[in-house]
């Protein structure tokens, strides 16, 4: 199932102002999505994060501080890109 557009009825207003409604609403829609759905649309939402200019600003942060010789686990470094 390929995913739906931004403008999609399924994400109108959802993405804009996530309020406890929409965030239930949305859960449920990707409860009922096949596991491989589900695999792609977490695909296509982690793309959107780091195209976005605070996944940009986070990936770069932390670049620097590799440069600098600052060490990060793998685990810390997950967690703050969002994949923990």
């Amino acid at each position: 199932m390929p995913v739906p557009p931004l403008d999609a009825p399924v994400f109108q207003g959802m993405l804009m102002t996530m309020t406890t409604t929409a965030s239930l609403e949305l859960k449920q829609r990707l409860f009922r999505l096949s596991a491989a759905d589900r695999r792609a649309m977490s695909a296509y939402l982690l793309r959107l994060k780091h195209e976005s200019s605070s996944g940009r600003r986070e990936t770069s942060r932390i670049m620097r501080e590799m440069d600098a010789g600052r060490k990060t686990s793998l685990r810390t470094a997950a967690k703050r890109l969002g994949h923990a």
